[in-house]
């Protein structure tokens, strides 16, 4: 953490905390309780968070395939919502999702070995801990350990897009990370 409370990794990247705001999910983990709390959120805003109503120009929703009941619904009314809903500037708001199949682990997984083949949340965690030693699931300091390696993940990801590797499937690994990852630096860009 940065001396303002902010991870190193936004600070090293000079992204602008004001353009980013990253929440967990109040209603759990389940992706459509994600997706509802992510909507809840643009359209409502939270005082306590200090979130204004409307005030984003884009929206992801991030969540894992895993064994959830409601990945297709939350793919569903993400994309109902994309582009749906209007910003506090009246202008039409990107609502995406960001899946990754079977886990978010395949795309840390991804900075270290290509993964075409099916496999399970707990072999996805184990085979990263052979790259990143005492990983857990959310811990925020592998920024660190995969900065340098984003463009060979992002080649990877981008290989698994096609017929067979959809955010739909949710045998065939899976991620659209490398998207949402391309945004983000696009930002430091942006703001420079």
């Amino acid at each position: 953490m940065g001396k303002d409370g902010q991870p190193k990794h936004r600070l090293q990247l000079r992204l602008p905390s004001a353009n980013v705001q990253v929440q967990p999910a109040a209603f759990g983990t389940e992706p459509l309780r994600i997706v509802e709390y992510a909507e809840r959120l643009f359209i409502q805003g939270s005082r306590e968070l200090g979130i204004h109503a409307r005030s984003f120009d884009r929206v992801a929703v991030v969540f894992d395939r895993d064994e959830h009941l409601t990945c297709h619904a939350a793919l569903e009314r993400a994309a109902a919502l994309n582009g749906r809903l209007e910003n506090d500037e009246n202008v039409k708001v990107p609502f995406e999702a960001v899946v990754s199949v079977p886990c978010s682990e395949l795309w840390l997984l991804l900075h270290f070995e290509d993964v075409f083949a099916p496999l399970h949340r707990d072999e996805a965690a184990a085979r990263l801990r052979a790259h990143l030693p005492g990983y857990a699931k959310g811990q925020g300091s592998h920024w660190a350990a995969t900065r340098d390696r984003v463009e060979e993940a992002k080649r990877r990801a981008v290989e698994l897009t096609g017929a067979e590797h959809t955010a739909w499937d949710g045998t065939q690994p899976y991620t659209d990370m490398h998207g949402l990852v391309h945004g983000l630096l696009n930002l430091k860009d942006q703001a420079a």
